[in-house]
């Protein structure tokens, strides 16, 4: 069978609103539904899905006296797990280097601290964050992928890594 992409991916938000004016407003992304839930434990959770663009979404949950679900969580994921930097973070596409350079441009005209553009070889990204704290990224291919791509997974160093 076929990959066929991301359906969604969820998220958590302690504040909807701002979320959602970040997701409509500075990235421009569409809110395709918003519904209510009331979980068997209790309480209530908004749940919101933006259009990320090829038919894929990311969708937010708030969650309200939820049981179970600790109120001050921490939504950035890597502070809440103790990591730092942007190891778990989210990309989404640019479509070329002038694409992803126009979305740097935009993203400061509406003052978001944003990388410069970093190149790693490969593709181009920038960096920076939503209302929740969650690492994001814009990323553009720059090279066609070749078998020279896979090369260090053929090399000592590798498998030297390996947990096995």
């Amino acid at each position: 069978m076929p990959n066929l992409g991301f359906h969604h991916i969820g998220l958590a938000t302690h504040d909807m609103e701002a979320t959602l004016e970040f997701y409509e407003d500075i990235l421009g992304f569409d809110t395709q539904v918003c519904d209510v839930i009331s979980p068997a434990a209790g309480g209530t959770i908004r749940h919101a899905f933006l259009d990320a663009g090829n038919g894929e979404m990311i969708a937010f949950m708030e969650c309200n006296d939820v049981e179970g679900i600790a109120d001050g969580f921490d939504t950035g994921i890597n502070r809440g797990l103790g990591i730092s930097g942007g190891v778990m973070h989210f990309s989404f596409k640019a479509a070329s280097v002038e694409d992803l350079q126009a979305r740097r441009d935009d993203l400061l005209s509406k003052n978001i601290k944003v990388t410069e553009v970093v190149d790693h070889g490969w593709c181009q990204s920038i960096y920076f964050k939503d209302p929740n704290h969650l690492q994001l990224e814009f990323c553009v291919v720059t090279e066609v992928f070749e078998e020279r791509h896979l090369g260090d997974k053929n090399t000592e160093s590798w498998r030297s890594l390996s947990r096995r």
